[in-house]
């Protein structure tokens, strides 16, 4: 069991210009101490999704369990009890402006009437924590977006929650500030204990951060599964894409041929395991089969905490020895898939 439990949730909403359905039949499983992605492009769900878990929004249909406890049954009260140990931080940071950031993180523990001069002392261990003790006393609007974006993990801290929710928290910052607040997160996954759940439609963060993946698409889970096995063997359209995006997207993405030049052999992009990577197995193939292998792009990634090396290939128009080849790099440890030129575009 874990814990959070989503069965089978739908959600409808009715505006004025007719039913859209946000959610279709949407069954997900975190266990404690996961740091789980949710990903998808805008419009799938993810937002949604991520707000069914502490009842923010009300599923239309479903079951959503939180520490074994349906949401749907309890009374507000009960509700916001429960809200204490969920945490959630937002894309905007949400800060109260007209407050410094001691103040802002002290807020959530005055709600709870926690006395001033215990909440202060809470609140500075956390600033230590994400490294902002000495801007305790700076408003919001001096600071930079990756600091705010650290307040904001730090006052969703504050009630010492057992779930942080994070809904496109990354997706104002740069890379260089986006990979800071990925590793302040996984320190306080390890630190604590704490179940996250990351919300975003950037390939790069799943894989750098998250350990297991869901995919929506239009509200439908397409995909779901460790994220190193669906980075290897990606099966629906949605996750290729994904991955697609997350190559070709970053400055050190692998270099590829227009389209008009790649067309003529089959391609193939091949993801190395640990052990193979210290084989020279391209090397290998062109001797053991006499055929040129042509090399579009190769790249190494760091998928939850591994190096993935990447490679994009190209056999000969109607090489005899396709299958062989790719049954050589399969017995080596090495995923195999082929890819369509139209892909590369």
């Amino acid at each position: 069991m874990g814990v959070i439990e989503i069965s089978h949730v739908s959600k409808c909403f009715s505006p004025k210009e007719g039913e859209v359905h946000a959610l279709k039949d949407v069954s997900v499983s975190i266990e404690a101490g996961d740091i789980y992605g949710i990903i998808g492009m805008s419009g799938a769900g993810k937002s949604t999704l991520v707000r069914c878990m502490n009842y923010l929004e009300r599923p239309t249909e479903g079951s959503v369990k939180v520490f074994n406890q349906e949401l749907g049954a309890l009374s507000e009260k009960e509700l916001r009890k429960m809200r204490q140990d969920i945490g959630m931080i937002f894309q905007h940071f949400n800060l109260l402006m007209q407050k410094n950031v001691l103040e802002n993180v002290c807020y959530p523990l005055y709600i709870q009437g926690v006395k001033r001069r215990e909440a202060r002392v809470k609140a500075m261990e956390l600033l230590e924590l994400v490294g902002l003790a000495d801007r305790a006393k700076t408003y919001p609007a001096k600071l930079s977006g990756g600091q705010q974006q650290r307040v904001a993990i730090a006052r969703a801290l504050a009630s010492n929650p057992k779930i942080l929710l994070c809904d496109e928290a990354t997706s104002a910052l740069d890379p260089q500030t986006t990979a800071s607040i990925l590793e302040l997160l996984k320190e306080i996954n390890e630190k604590f204990g704490i179940t996250i759940v990351i919300i975003t439609h950037q390939m790069a963060v799943v894989r750098e951060i998250c350990n297991r993946v869901t995919i929506l698409s239009s509200g439908v889970v397409v995909e779901e599964g460790e994220v190193a096995e669906v980075f290897k063997h990606p099966k629906s359209p949605e996750a290729k894409e994904l991955i697609r995006r997350d190559l070709s997207g970053e400055v050190d993405a692998p270099v590829r041929r227009p389209v008009s030049q790649v067309r003529e052999g089959k391609t193939f992009r091949i993801v190395f395991t640990e052990n193979s990577s210290y084989e020279p197995v391209i090397s290998n193939v062109i001797m053991q089969f006499m055929e040129p292998v042509n090399i579009l792009g190769a790249n190494t990634r760091n998928v939850s905490g591994i190096a993935r090396g990447e490679m994009l290939l190209q056999l000969i128009p109607d090489s005899k020895h396709e299958a062989d080849i790719v049954a050589y790099l399969e017995e080596r440890g090495i995923a195999v898939e082929e890819v369509n030129a139209d892909e590369l575009e």
